[in-house]
């Protein structure tokens, strides 16, 4: 049996697939992997929100799969669309890193929570959205490229630090640069955070799929994110929207908290809800209608008209 994957050539893109290659190979199962650039990797000069959110860092690789040319696509699962076209499908996500968001910066006294005015580059609109709401002293300036391009507009001055994925940050093997972890209970990431998917179509042979999920799947971070992604899905969100969201298994139940936040950051919207892993779907649902009633439908209508 030989997979092959299909991935993005950034380094942490490589770094997410040749885990997964790792994982295949501890079991005897050999694969190669098929390098493919996407929109969001070919347009740097516009933000996430500019450009659409829907497949910027993954309709290539589907094309892919389609094709047949690819057997699985990995993504970061915070990268993908809430909602894939029938004939594609996640069929495993790897044990999660951890989740929070952190500032990284040559400064080590810098601290959101200080009250000093800095400025943070981030090109994502729900970090954006939180800092108005939790730190309205920061200022930020828009930040898209790969890890690397972005700490390299770091080292030039572009901005004073980055609020990034620690889970990036981590496996790239800049811990050093950390300056602050953010607490999730405030900065809540993004649906997906921390964990790698991988994709597939439905024509991908089923001794394979068999053979990946058994190798790569992490069923409580399976079952999390099912309950994040369906949230995220009835709110019908994607990169460009201030969506939140996260999960956790305690004691054999799934903790699930999620929201939005406007992009002023003058409304931030939370609840939170309990259940058993096998309604992880229902979860989801049920937090999204919780926000929607709250308000949050006023929000997403505002956000999409703004952005």
């Amino acid at each position: 049996m030989n997979i092959k994957i299909g991935t993005r050539g950034s380094r942490l893109a490589l770094w997410q697939a040749y885990y997964i290659q790792d994982l295949l190979k501890t079991a005897g199962v050999e694969s190669e992997l098929v390098l493919i650039e996407t929109k969001g990797d070919q347009i740097l000069d516009r933000s996430l929100a500019k450009i659409g959110s829907k497949g910027v860092f993954t309709q290539e690789l589907e094309d892919q799969l389609r094709a047949g040319t690819i057997d699985i696509a990995v993504h970061s699962a915070k990268d993908l669309q809430s909602s894939l076209p029938g004939d594609l499908s996640i069929i495993a996500f790897t044990e999660r890193e951890r989740v929070n968001d952190v500032l990284v910066s040559h400064d080590k006294s810098l601290s959101l929570t200080s009250g000093r005015e800095f400025v943070v580059g981030t090109s994502s609109t729900r970090r954006v959205a939180m800092l108005k709401h939790f730190c309205p002293h920061i200022k930020t300036v828009d930040m898209r490229g790969n890890l690397q391009t972005r700490l390299r507009k770091l080292e030039e001055g572009q901005c004073d630090a980055l609020l990034l994925a620690y889970a990036g940050v981590h496996r790239m093997e800049y811990d050093d640069l950390i300056a602050e972890h953010l607490p999730t209970r405030e900065f809540t990431p993004a649906v997906g955070q921390g964990s790698v998917a991988i994709e597939a179509a439905s024509t991908l042979a089923i001794d394979k799929l068999n053979t990946i999920r058994q190798l790569t799947n992490h069923e409580p971070t399976e079952a999390c994110l099912k309950a994040e992604r369906a949230f995220l899905r009835r709110l019908e969100g994607g990169c460009s929207i201030p969506v939140f969201g996260l999960a956790t298994w305690e004691n054999g139940e799934i903790s699930l908290t999620g929201g939005v936040v406007s992009l002023d950051g003058s409304e931030l919207l939370r609840d939170r809800f309990n259940g058993p892993p096998a309604q992880a779907e229902q979860l989801g649902h049920s937090l999204a209608e919780s926000i929607l009633a709250k308000g949050g439908d006023e929000i997403l209508r505002a956000v999409r008209q703004n952005l």
